[in-house]
């Protein structure tokens, strides 16, 4: 059993690096036209964007998939949950409390939580693909936390 909260936790916190180095390099880079109404605003409650959270759900449901259909492959269905638990975070974090698409978390006195909203401001003082900077969500440059109060 800690084996599998091992993986879990494991892939949730590599999660980060690769939703960095898909913002930076994927969504500014290749798929930009899908990424750009998220720093350019447009009339709608949805956004290309969106197509993100399917783009990244595959790879969690198709570990759930596999990890529980073909015998000894169990360890990857916790892959899965790694994945998800990340996509949840997302969405709490950068949906609601960041982007406030849904009107729950306005304000807070915690220096974290204020450093990861001040380091997606900054990440969306650009509007085009390049210059970007800040391209992880939880975790903020140190200056970040510094500067909160």
């Amino acid at each position: 059993m800690l084996v599998y909260f091992a993986i879990t936790l494991g892939t949730f916190l590599a999660m980060e690096f690769v939703a960095w180095f898909a913002h930076k390099y994927i969504m500014h880079g290749l798929l930009w036209n899908l990424h750009k109404d998220h720093h350019q605003q447009e009339p709608g409650f949805f956004e290309k964007n969106d197509f993100f959270f399917l783009i990244f759900a595959i790879p969690s449901a198709s570990s759930f998939i596999i990890g529980s259909a073909i015998e000894g492959w169990f360890p990857l269905f916790f892959v899965g949950v790694g994945i998800a638990l990340y996509g949840i975070a997302y969405f709490f974090v950068h949906d609601i409390f960041i982007h406030q698409r849904f009107k729950l978390f306005k304000r807070t006195n915690n220096r974290y939580l204020k450093a990861i909203r001040k380091a997606h401001k900054v990440h969306h003082k650009h509007l085009g693909p390049e210059d970007g900077e800040c391209f992880g969500m939880l975790v903020v440059p140190p200056k970040f936390i510094k500067e909160a109060k």
